[in-house]
């Protein structure tokens, strides 16, 4: 039986066995309700204790599934949850990704801020460091008490609730100097910020009740929270409330833009509430910044949404998408005028750029003596070109070789296309016997080798100009190359032949003579299938017929490639590869064997 046939067999008799099963065993084995607890004790059921039979009892109700947490448990209080990753890239989301949601990807929980921050009042339960040298000596660090005081000997309970952290060292030395008027030194710092825990509830991805410090920032405690919901939470207001009246307004914008955040003194019990969000505008196309901003405003002017999504220097144009009831209508401007479009919510914005070619850039190679590089007109063509060319003496004007990128890209378009053909019908061909199959593994193999070879070809896309009449009328394309070969006296023989060598040019040889002059064909030759490659880039079929010697006339600079043999017992493999080694020996003058 082949293995696709046995594989389809296995799964259906996997899928029959697992619907046979009761509703117990297959609890069991999945680790719901009625499976093994971690400790490896089996929980009591409902079955057990009323006595029914358990494989007609109705499944209990599941736990709901936290994301990130095994099933059934729940997340720890004051512990953040394990929630799977936002897209931080838009280009890579397939939904649109609100401006602001990159923040939260752990950065701010896993850092507590122990900076020194000036505005900071002392706490009860803040830890300070009391350093006293001279004509008495000591060290402590103590916590402030209930009291909002420190305690000193020889000197008492000092007061520094409420005091600022700028303020610290002056309030603690002057209490202290009632005491020691003179010959000691006084120095004070605050260590560590009281521990607090904070309610963090609202539009975001994980409420609950989050421990930090007092001096973190309400960014710890969202991002503890796994940041705000980007699909209902606002970046625009987020509240602190104390005691259930507002304490402050953090706008998320102002970090994000501009680097300002309000340092906040939180303390036990403060709730953080995430506000819902507000109007909104996606942006895409050529923007630096292609997400989807929220406003306050249900409608702001064209000016304003740039200043966020910033345009690329080649953007030019804006159009904007509207839905009005069932229908959608679109609008379209220059950047120019920006100021006077108004944009409104749920508006879908894209910037384009626009852009005609007015010049065109043109690089000489080879011999020649004038500018490498032509800055020609849009719709220039190649006799334009010619004319401002300065051939060297040693030039062969007449074999010009023109290369181009589109061509290139064509070249590969389809040899990869040739190749994905060979992959498949080497790989999905049916063996009778399994002494036929383990020879198509091999040759399989082989098959693939030289795929993975041939993909790593990149085409020379050259336009063969040739002597045609017409071919000054060719148009020119931005970044094509002119080459102006050397005229040359040798004769360059390539491919499957024992010593690749270059040859001076005899006019009485023939390819065969030239193939015997670099050591005759190999084992892999194919001597039916001889190219010569002429300089502009034509090809002739220089290959012998019985013993009369080609028709193709060499001439200097030729260069004779030799393809390599095919083989195969497998017909159409054999003439896949044989059309597949034609056109890198076209595309890019390599003879690439099996």
């Amino acid at each position: 039986m082949p293995i696709a046939r046995s594989i389809s067999c296995l799964l259906a008799a996997s899928a029959l066995a697992a619907a046979a099963l009761p509703v117990a065993a297959q609890n069991q084995l999945s680790g719901g309700p009625r499976g093994l607890t971690d400790s490896g004790t089996r929980r009591t059921t409902t079955s057990a204790l009323t006595g029914t039979d358990p494989s007609q009892a109705t499944a209990p109700l599941a736990m709901p599934q936290v994301p990130g947490l095994p099933p059934g448990a729940l997340p720890t209080p004051g512990v953040a949850s394990p929630l799977p990753p936002l897209p931080l890239d838009p280009s890579l989301s397939p939904v649109p990704v609100m401006f602001g949601q990159q923040m939260f990807s752990g950065r701010f929980a896993n850092q507590g801020f122990s900076g020194f921050n000036p505005e900071y009042q002392i706490a009860v339960g803040d830890r300070v460091t009391v350093r006293m040298w001279g004509g008495f000596s000591y060290e402590a660090t103590q916590a402030v008490d209930a009291q909002g005081n420190l305690f000193i000997p020889n000197v008492g309970p000092i007061s520094v609730l409420g005091v600022r952290n700028a303020d610290l060292n002056a309030q603690v030395e002057s209490q202290i100097k009632r005491t020691f008027r003179a010959s000691v030194g006084v120095y004070a710092t605050l260590e560590a910020a009281q521990p607090v825990k904070v309610y963090v509830t609202g539009f975001v991805r994980a409420p609950g009740l989050y421990g930090g410090l007092s001096s973190d920032s309400v960014l710890y405690y969202l991002d503890r929270a796994g940041g705000i919901d980007p699909a209902r939470g606002s970046f625009l207001e987020v509240d602190v409330l104390r005691g259930g009246k507002p304490r402050a307004k953090v706008n998320l914008y102002s970090f994000l833009l501009d680097g300002r955040i309000e340092p906040m003194q939180l303390q036990d019990g403060d709730t953080v509430v995430v506000t819902p969000r507000r109007h909104t505008v996606q942006v895409t196309g050529e923007a630096l910044n292609p997400y989807v901003f929220e406003f306050s405003r249900p409608a702001v002017s064209g000016a304003e949404l740039l200043a966020l999504a910033r345009p690329r220097p080649s953007a030019t144009h804006m159009s904007v998408v509207r839905k009005i009831g069932a229908e959608l209508r679109s609008e379209y401007h220059p950047l120019s005028e920006a100021a006077s479009v108004t944009i409104q919510d749920g508006d879908e914005v894209t910037i384009t750029s626009d852009k005609y070619p007015g010049t065109i850039l043109v690089r000489i190679e080879g011999a020649n003596l004038g500018e490498r590089s032509l800055v020609m007109p849009y719709g220039s063509r190649l006799k334009d070109a010619i004319a401002r060319l300065k051939p060297a003496p040693q030039a062969n004007v007449e074999a010009l070789q023109l290369f181009r990128k589109s061509v290139a890209l064509r070249q590969k378009e389809l040899l990869d296309g040739s190749l994905r053909s060979l992959e498949t019908y080497a790989l999905t061909g049916r063996s009778a016997t399994s002494e036929e199959a383990a020879l198509r593994q091999k040759e399989g193999d082989q098959i693939l080798q030289f795929i993975d070879r041939a993909r790593n070809i990149q085409p020379r896309g050259q336009v063969v100009i040739g002597q045609s009449a017409g071919a000054g009328e060719t148009l020119l394309e931005d970044g094509d190359v002119l080459r102006i070969p050397e005229r040359s006296n040798v004769v360059l023989v390539s491919g499957e032949v024992m010593v690749p060598n270059a040859l001076v040019y005899d006019t009485e040889a023939d390819a065969e003579t030239y193939v015997r002059r670099a050591g005759g064909y190999t084992q892999a030759a194919d001597d039916a299938r001889v190219l010569v490659v002429r300089q502009d880039g034509s090809i002739a079929d220089a290959t012998r017929v019985g013993d009369k010697p080609a028709a193709t006339e060499l001439r200097p600079g030729d260069e004779i490639l030799v393809l390599p043999k095919v083989q195969s017992k497998n017909v159409e493999v054999a003439r896949g590869i044989t059309q597949i080694v034609y056109q890198i020996a076209v595309a890019a003058r390599i003879a690439l064997g099996l």
